[in-house]
């Protein structure tokens, strides 16, 4: 319903009749009235000066006279200055209203067009999904929902990072340490055991890089020649640099050394190059812990309320990427270096050269990525393009991937989108995987529940409902206010994680925007024969009635531009704010005691369609909305 349109051919025709020119519609251009003037579109006319002959202003004025006299839904204007604030009709608004009413599925487009994948969440097999992946999880799942509300063929889709050097150092961690310890007897989901160990292998990795760096130090090297020489051209160079920032970039290098040299980490890469070879004994631990992980994983995700149409394993599509760089050397696209490594120049781009197969032949993140991508669009021929929602830390990545596919020949791999998000950080800090600093996604959600149990306790408004209902009522509110807290913000920010925050009752948050709803529901209950039904046009209103029916009049075209956008905070802050202008609606006016019929059931439709909005665009958050709160 977009106003803009609806003008322009009117405000046009009438321009062009009464000053006998031809008006373009680069001379019309309009934009939302601010908010300090009264008004429901503006107009600007510094383009029509020349026209009128006359100072902004009084163009202003002239050209709102004539609107007002000539087309029937405008019936005032303020000009301020060169911009022309047009006032329509209640009539209109009514009008607007009553096709709200009508369209059960307002603002969501139900015809199908283009088809697009969406990847979120995609976890490494080898630690439970946490704080960061919510964030992940949360958006991709949205800008699915809402690139499915803007009319595309939607698949969710992950690709699950089953295999590579952090599920090795895992499986190691647990074969030297874990003496036979699984979830079943140790009482722990199969994402954290398997997380344990993970964190314990890092621990170990660190003591023995400290061991190598003082082994160097005294000149014991159990090395190769390479690496020796490595480190002592490092170490020369550091002593000989007085800069702080040059000396700190050095001893970062020659750590990376140490630590790529320490027993552990040589056994870890050891045992991926075993899996690659398809040991047996390296593949049935990494299908019995991998088992662990999947089985936790789908626990979090039933919690999450989150779904996928399609799942790719890494352990899969890795050999795809493998038989492609192969087909990319014969193309000329990717050559050998000496070490039987595999690279690609992409300096012309602007770029370094990249590694995209290692020397002993395992394959690097990339490999896989290339591979995904193809088998993707070999099982869905439809395909118009790929979102992939991932962090921002690998912007670079994603850029490095668009350009090898497009050198590979496929041209659908300028349809491809990284759906780039900042971090998640904690009062404390960055969170830190390796190192066990990292809140648990599960302990996450379990703490926002117990929040929101505390919070509906003392609001008191649970009496008549059963235990079963209230423990559900607690999740809704409780993972509604984390998602809301985690998509309000525009995803390509990095943010500042504060659960309690998430789930209070008042401020820009989804209780709030849940409680809004919820009292609409019970005052729709107590009308009881209430039904759905067009408004009288003649009808008088408030202004605040008036400002409600216009927040609802742009759903559409928030819906739109959250889906150009790739931005679920648009369709938070645009549910937020609708629900704001309910709650002083509801403060201001009333409805049961209204006296006027008329009004009275024009102010419950305006109520049901506040709701039913506010539960669609809620929906589109992964968000779901109580009836009693």
């Amino acid at each position: 319903m977009n106003l803009e349109n609806l003008l322009n051919p009117l405000v046009k025709e009438t321009l062009s009749k009464n000053y006998s020119v031809e008006i373009t519609d680069a001379q019309l251009q309009f934009q939302k009235t601010r908010k300090d003037f009264e008004g429901d579109i503006t107009l600007v006319v510094f383009p029509l000066v020349k026209m009128v002959k006359k100072s902004p202003e009084q163009t202003a004025n002239e050209i709102g006279a004539l609107l007002v006299a000539e087309i029937e839904m405008i019936e005032g204007y303020n000009a301020v200055q060169g911009f022309l604030n047009l006032i329509l009709k209640n009539d209109y608004w009514l009008g607007i209203l009553n096709q709200i009413t009508k369209n059960q599925t307002f603002g969501i487009v139900t015809e199908k067009t283009s088809q697009v994948m969406v990847e979120f969440s995609s976890p490494n097999t080898n630690k439970p999904l946490h704080l960061g992946h919510l964030r992940n999880n949360f958006l991709g799942h949205s800008v699915a929902r809402i690139l499915d509300a803007a009319g595309k063929n939607v698949i969710k889709t992950q690709i699950i990072n089953d295999r590579g050097i952090h599920i090795c150092k895992s499986m190691l961690a647990w074969q030297k340490f874990g003496k036979g310890e699984t979830p079943a007897s140790s009482g722990m989901k199969g994402d954290k055991l398997v997380g344990k160990y993970y964190v314990e292998f890092d621990k170990v990795l660190k003591s023995q890089t400290q061991q190598v760096l003082i082994a160097w130090q005294k000149g014991e090297f159990e090395v190769e020649e390479k690496t020796k020489l490595e480190y002592q051209k490092l170490a020369t160079l550091l002593a000989e640099k007085e800069d702080e920032k040059a000396k700190k970039g050095i001893e970062e290098k020659i750590q990376k050394l140490a630590n790529n040299a320490t027993p552990i980490l040589q056994e870890a890469k050891a045992m991926l190059v075993a899996w690659e070879a398809k040991d047996p004994e390296t593949v049935a631990l990494w299908s019995t812990m991998n088992g662990w992980v999947y089985d936790g994983f789908a626990t979090t995700y039933a919690s999450l309320e989150l779904d996928f149409d399609h799942l790719y394993y890494e352990s899969d599509t890795y050999l795809t990427g493998k038989d492609l760089v192969e087909e990319g050397i014969r193309k000329g696209v990717f050559y050998k270096k000496d070490d039987g490594s595999v690279w690609i120049d992409l300096t012309a781009e602007g770029m370094d050269e990249k590694l995209v197969l290692r020397s002993d032949g395992t394959a690097v993140y990339i490999t896989q990525d290339i591979g995904t991508a193809q088998q993707r669009m070999m099982d869905y021929p439809a395909l118009n393009g790929i979102v992939y929602t991932v962090g921002n830390e690998q912007d670079h990545h994603f850029k490095v991937l668009f350009i090898i596919l497009e050198k590979l020949g496929y041209s659908w791999a300028k349809n491809c989108y990284h759906l780039s998000y900042g971090m998640v950080d904690l009062p404390s800090g960055k969170m830190k995987s390796r190192e066990g600093t990292v809140v648990d996604a599960d302990d996450l959600v379990a703490e926002v529940v117990e929040k929101a149990k505390e919070m509906t306790e003392e609001r008191g408004h649970i009496d008549g409902m059963s235990d079963d209902e209230k423990l559900e009522l607690y999740h809704t509110i409780g993972l509604g206010g984390l998602k809301y807290y985690l998509l309000k913000v525009d995803p390509s920010k990095r943010m500042l994680f504060k659960p309690e925050e998430s789930v209070e009752l008042n401020g820009n948050t989804g209780p709030f925007i849940q409680y809004v709803h919820a009292r609409i529901s019970s005052l729709l209950r107590k009308s009881g024969d209430f039904e759905p039904k067009n408004v009288e046009l003649t009808c008088a209103m408030e202004p605040i009635e008036r400002e409600i029916i216009k927040k609802l009049s742009e759903y559409s075209d928030v819906v739109q531009e959250a889906a150009h956008e790739f931005s679920p905070a648009l369709i938070a802050n645009y549910a937020f704010e609708l629900g704001k202008l309910y709650n002083n609606f509801w403060q201001s006016v009333s409805i049961f005691k209204e006296e006027d019929v008329t009004i009275k059931e024009m102010r419950l439709q305006l109520s049901a369609n506040v709701a039913k909005v506010i539960k669609s665009s809620m929906y589109l958050l992964g968000i779901k909305v109580p009836e009693r709160m």
